[in-house]
């Protein structure tokens, strides 16, 4: 019986390596094919299934000019220093201009309360212009949620 036990087992287990060969060749080809799938997907080569059909064509953008903002900066000397800020807002969508008027007192009041606080070196160069943008843009989502404000864009910054 036990010769009969290893014929049998020594049938059955010639199949068994078989499968594990060729579940080791699809595992290979699916690798092969679905590793360069995977990256011309993530470079934006291939669209999703349905995806240029699914995908909304981009809005052109929607801008809000604000008025003019003068205010003094802190300084520690005697001599008083001012900027001057005229501004645009990039908006999320069109119908947020409602919603940025309506709250347009409260964004002046940030603005002037922000530049206020700054002092004139804080605000040379492009670093400083980039750190005013930022913190009045966070200041600005704040104040007009639920509309999205995206950039502030600078049409004229004079420290005097």
């Amino acid at each position: 019986m036990s010769a009969a036990g290893r014929s049998e087992g020594a049938g059955t287990g010639q199949p068994e390596a078989g499968r594990r060969k060729r579940g080791a060749g699809f595992l290979l080809a699916a690798l092969l094919l679905g590793l360069p799938a995977t990256g011309l997907w993530f470079a934006g080569v291939v669209p999703l299934a349905g995806g240029a059909d699914a995908r909304a064509a981009p809005r052109p953008p929607a801008f809000f000019e604000l008025p003019e903002v003068v205010s003094n900066l802190n300084v520690t000397g005697r001599r008083a220093s001012y900027v001057r800020l005229r501004s645009k807002l990039e908006l999320a969508r069109a119908e947020d201009a409602a919603m940025v008027q309506a709250a347009l007192p409260r964004v002046l009041d940030l603005f002037a309360t922000y530049l206020r606080e700054m002092r004139p070196e804080e605000l040379r160069g492009s670093v400083g212009t980039q750190r005013l943008r930022e913190e009045l843009l966070a200041r600005i989502n704040l104040a007009v949620a639920p509309a999205r404000v995206n950039d502030v864009l600078f049409l004229e910054i004079l420290v005097q």
